[in-house]
């Protein structure tokens, strides 16, 4: 079971950490982190740096696809080598996943035009003009594979379905268990539709 997790300067941390705690505990799991070169890639923040172990190149297909978002993702929409890539490595996936604004590239590359899916709700007018029609639902499955979840803490719920999906749903729960993933935030703002207007005016100043 090979995942392949595209790397850039730029992504999210979370979005690609979240999903490979949950998914390198599947049986014969091997998580790849691939990027342009073997040089370090560093995360959106700056701090925190992956070494990939493959290169663009060396992978030429996967049973999992996932891409992470982040500005480095919005970065890369118009990079055509990377959407190639991504493009050739769909057609050999059973499931080719994103988080966050990783479906920006998912559209970019052309492979949800017409189709339902999720991104951050910051991005909704830009996943849509890909082509994509918009939900709020944090994990939209679509027939083909195709798995997209909503912002960075939504990589792991969509972690734990492709993990029922590929080992059963014993299998998720404990994975589940395992990384003890029982949200109770303090406060319930995760969403635009449940954020105080000042945490919306917040966010917007930084």
């Amino acid at each position: 079971m090979r995942i392949v997790v595209p790397v850039f300067d730029g992504f999210t941390s979370l979005d690609a950490v979240g999903p490979y705690e949950v998914l390198r505990m599947l049986p014969g799991a091997e998580l790849v982190f691939a990027a342009r070169s073997a040089a370090p890639v560093t995360d959106d923040a700056g701090w925190l740096t992956v070494v990939p172990t493959a290169t663009f190149d060396d992978i030429v297909s996967a049973d999992v696809l996932l891409v992470p978002g982040g500005p480095g993702a919005r970065r890369n929409l118009d990079n055509a080598a990377l959407l190639d890539w991504m493009r050739r490595v769909h057609a050999t996936t059973t499931w080719t996943t994103s988080v966050c604004t990783g479906s920006l590239l998912l559209g970019a590359a052309g492979l949800l035009d017409g189709l339902a899916a999720t991104t951050h709700w910051s991005e909704v007018a830009r996943l849509e003009s890909f082509g994509a029609a918009y939900t709020e639902q944090r994990v939209v499955e679509q027939p083909g594979g195709i798995i997209t979840a909503a912002g960075v803490s939504a990589g792991i719920d969509m972690a734990l379905r492709l993990a029922e999906l590929i080992e059963g749903p014993v299998a998720a729960q404990a994975f589940q268990l395992a990384i003890e993933y029982d949200p109770q935030p303090p406060f319930d703002a995760g969403s635009p539709a449940k954020a105080p207007q000042e945490a919306k005016d917040y966010l917007a100043a930084r």
